[in-house]
């Protein structure tokens, strides 16, 4: 049990890593804040499916799948872009709220 929290941990670890690292702000600023927050609740499947996310080179049309700007490919429409969708709305919702912005 504990080798399998370890190995869960560091995959977490580098998730956020790729996460938090993007190279656009406006994608840092959603993705590493949601990998912080809610990647420790995904199950092994909703982690898959996010790093074949974060496997995107092209970030700009990877945020613009998020916010829903482009059309996302039938691969990357999951669970997981869902939860992302709906962590993003909020976060900035509550970032405006709290006077950011």
């Amino acid at each position: 049990m504990a080798d399998t929290d370890a190995r869960l941990k560091e995959r977490l670890g580098r998730i956020a890593f790729r996460a938090w690292r993007r190279g656009f702000r406006e994608a840092d600023l959603v993705l590493g804040p949601f990998v912080d927050r809610i990647g420790p609740e995904l199950d092994a499947a909703e982690l898959d499916a996010l790093e074949a996310l974060l496997a995107q080179d092209d970030d700009h049309q990877l945020y613009a799948w998020i916010i829903g700007s482009e059309p996302t490919p039938a691969e990357h429409e999951t669970s997981v872009m869902a939860k992302i969708r709906a962590f993003m709305r909020d976060h900035v919702a509550a970032a405006v709220a709290g006077g950011a912005g």
